[in-house]
């Protein structure tokens, strides 16, 4: 089991009983041996039955019906296989449970190319007439769900991002035996939250789209919490809202300021594109990127409700490009983050140094480009969308330079 499949700490017995069971079966007292692999089989059975009974302890409350769903803008998963799905048009977020819970314990890797030509085979579209907004791994399956959309893939530019285009309001899911069917929202087990100060509908964004497909742009589970980036129609409108899970009708506001080093000052409007909670030297972080692309770290304790926050800026990672995920992954039991964009190539950073970097405070100069947060750019290039797969494989939806477009595994190893 991996830590967070059934809420426990690094310590529990639970996740160590796999490795104590091989080292078992290497002993030479045959009887005692059999006795204590019995007791410690009936140990990861029970282990089992704790997973699965946490996640009933999580969806009691859910209802079985429709899940009004207007806009598929962001999908993530809890460790216990629930999905969120954020729902800028709506102004909701939305938790499901798509009853795909059984642990896939596989570390291999998945691949399948031209997943848009079989989205669109699957639609009865062409690949140019389908958009896929975004992809998220369950973490207890590894099955593959992705957000998607009808709309003029040719449409999509520099700046354009899948949500400017259209909503999506098509969840499908891809198996690890490379099927492809729909997630039908006309039936199933749910439950839903509404946001308050939603920005309004009508005003266009400096990208000639709504700003209403902003109110959510990116969301994050840890912990019980679910962490909601995007705009509000506040005076400093750029929001980080905390919700609990279950959800129990509270929601903690805060609104959000980054000093932006491109621009040279500080913004108050621009929303958080990627954020992860992220724990360092013992204290909670939401680590997140702008457009344009500064990273920053805010302390969780610092985002109460009502009040205003400065996030810190750690780093600029270059100007014209948009973030689009951020995970966490380890590589040979090194701690990395890795975050992918609309126009660069994958940036790794060191969380390590994430502690020992001074905040920003001024411009960037006339000849600079980055500054700041050490970092690295990897030669893996036309990533967007990307999930932990699972321990050794990261999972990507890629752009090759023939123009396919394809969800491709990157073992952490190369990383």
């Amino acid at each position: 089991m991996q830590i967070g499949d059934i809420g426990l700490n690094p310590c529990h017995p639970c996740r160590f009983l796999s490795l104590e069971i091989f080292n078992t079966l290497r002993l030479t007292k045959p009887l005692y041996s059999m006795k204590k692999v019995v007791l410690l089989l009936f140990s990861v059975a029970f282990c089992a039955y704790q997973a699965n009974a946490f996640h009933d302890d999580l969806t009691s409350g859910f209802i079985e019906g429709k899940a009004d769903v207007q806009s598929l803008s962001v999908l993530t998963f809890s460790p216990q296989g629930i999905l969120f799905i954020g729902d800028s048009k709506s102004g909701k977020i939305f938790a499901l449970d798509p009853q795909d819970k059984e642990k896939n314990q596989s570390k291999e890797a998945f691949q399948m190319e031209n997943i848009d030509e079989k989205v669109a085979s699957l639609l009865g579209a062409s690949s140019h007439d389908i958009v896929i907004h975004d992809m998220a791994v369950n973490p207890r399956s590894q099955n593959v769900y992705l957000a998607v959309s009808r709309t003029n893939a040719r449409e999509l530019g520099f700046w354009k991002l899948p949500n400017d285009l259209n909503y999506a309001n098509l969840l499908l899911k891809v198996k690890r035996d490379g099927s492809i069917e729909e997630v039908s929202l006309d039936n199933i087990s749910h439950s839903f939250i509404e946001l308050q100060k939603l920005v309004n509908e009508g005003k266009q964004t400096w990208r000639k789209s709504d700003q209403r497909t902003e109110t959510i742009t990116d969301l994050a589970y840890s912990g019980g919490k679910l962490y909601v980036a995007g705009l509000s129609n506040e005076e400093f409108a750029s929001a980080l809202r905390i919700i609990p899970f279950p959800f129990d009708g509270t929601t903690s506001f805060s609104t959000v300021e980054v000093w932006h080093v491109a621009h040279g000052k500080s913004e108050t409007e621009a929303p958080i594109r990627t954020l992860l909670p992220y724990t360092l030297d013992k204290k909670e972080f939401i680590l997140a990127s702008y457009t344009c692309t500064p990273f920053v770290s805010i302390p969780v304790s610092e985002l109460e409700n009502g009040k205003h926050v400065k996030s810190r800026t750690l780093g600029e990672f270059g100007f014209g490009n948009m973030p689009v995920d951020i995970i966490a992954y380890q590589n040979k039991g090194k701690a990395f983050l890795l975050m992918s964009n609309m126009s660069k190539a994958l940036i790794r950073i060191d969380p390590e140094d994430i502690p020992r970097q001074e905040a920003l405070t001024h411009p960037l100069k006339e000849w600079e480009y980055t500054v700041g947060l050490p970092h690295e750019v990897l030669s893996r290039v036309g990533i967007t969308q990307m999930d932990n797969l699972n321990e050794d494989n990261v999972l990507v939806l890629q752009r090759s330079l023939n123009g396919t477009l394809n969800l491709r595994s990157y073992p952490t190893k190369w990383l």
